[in-house]
């Protein structure tokens, strides 16, 4: 989804605070330059943009969660807490469409709302991997001023899941889950495994997907992962769908590398074919939707590559050129998290 929905807050005026000029025309670039940046533009971004109950819905909050986990806030009724902490307590808002089910919880998908769940198990995909550990599966959930957990969602999720379903936030949530090995019965009485998920993903089209197929890789990078690092295989020993979701990811890897832009930004055609904009919010969609993939994939020696620095650079330089300006929150919360992912690993965690 591009930069076209509802947005995010503007600061009143000014510069990122803590900003410095961009290295990206200015020579090489200062890593330790790059990393106060890109404190100062997530500090911004959490911080510098309240997001407000009474005007944004579900959809721009959970991305703000996304983001920052536990430490986003959101004011709603005269005062002002953590937005996850409100959700889970059973807090309203607008999107916010959650009902018991059979056997766990349903989250109502609102195609099109712009406000709701706009793909199915998206919450529970994004509550999955929000901030920089995800939510644990026994997080306490309040629906109708009754209790369940996260995991309620989850169950949910597998007794509903269909052949040809879109499952890219459902595969984020079984990789954080669930072992890679994991099997079940859906409600239709079809078997399944996480495996089945990641080949069903996998075959997918990709350049159809939402966000250029940013998401869908990104939930198969996450399966990849754990499956690889519960398993102890190499990249030479995967099979069946493990083996497709990895020639996939190394495809799409290899091709934002290809595509990338001069300035260091990303296609804004993702992952399909090379091009760029003069509009900064389509670019700043492509590269943070990218940016966060890369984020999660590539290796600590990758991620050390001048081409991801020269990304990293573009995108922070992007979003210091937007601080003034309401910017669509999509496209805010997923930058803000592949560089709160990409500074843990490059810069150190933070305090």
């Amino acid at each position: 989804m591009g930069c076209l929905l509802p947005g995010c807050g503007q600061r009143a005026a000014g510069t990122i605070p803590g900003g410095e000029t961009s290295a990206a025309t200015a020579g090489p670039i200062d890593p330790r330059s790059l990393c106060r940046r890109i404190d100062a533009a997530l500090a911004h971004a959490r911080d510098g943009r309240r997001l407000d109950a009474s005007v944004h819905g579900a959809w721009q909050v959970v991305h703000g969660i996304l983001a920052f986990g536990r430490e986003f806030p959101l004011r709603h009724d005269g005062t002002e807490s953590a937005a996850l902490e409100y959700l889970l307590d059973g807090g309203r808002l607008t999107g916010w469409v959650l009902r018991a089910g059979s056997p766990g919880v349903v989250a109502v998908v609102e195609e099109g709302s712009g406000t709701g769940q706009g793909h199915p198990d998206q919450w529970l995909g994004y509550l999955s991997q929000c901030g920089r550990q995800g939510l644990p599966s026994d997080t306490k959930l309040v629906v109708g001023n009754k209790a369940f957990t996260i995991n309620d969602l989850l169950v949910q999720a597998q007794t509903d899941i269909r052949p040809g379903q879109e499952a890219t936030w459902t595969l984020m949530a079984l990789s954080a889950y669930l072992p890679p090995d994991a099997a079940w019965t859906a409600g239709d009485g079809t078997k399944w495994t996480t495996e089945k998920v990641v080949q069903s993903e996998a075959d997918a089209d990709l350049f159809s997907s939402a966000c250029g197929g940013a998401h869908r890789l990104y939930g198969l990078v996450a399966a990849l992962q754990k499956h690889r690092a519960v398993t102890g295989r190499t990249r030479d020993q995967l099979a069946g769908g493990w083996a497709a979701a990895a020639d996939v990811i190394d495809e799409c890897i290899d091709r934002a590398r290809r595509f990338q832009q001069a300035d260091g930004s990303f296609s804004i055609h993702s992952f399909e074919r090379p091009g760029t904009s003069a509009d900064v919010f389509a670019k700043l969609s492509a590269t943070g939707h990218i940016f966060e993939v890369l984020s999660l994939s590539l290796d600590d020696e990758q991620l050390s590559e001048p081409w991801v620095t020269r990304a990293a650079d573009r995108l922070v330089t992007m979003l210091e050129q937007t601080a003034d300006v309401d910017v669509e929150c999509g496209c805010l919360y997923h930058a803000a998290h592949g560089l709160l992912l990409y500074r843990d690993r490059v810069c150190g965690s933070s305090e």
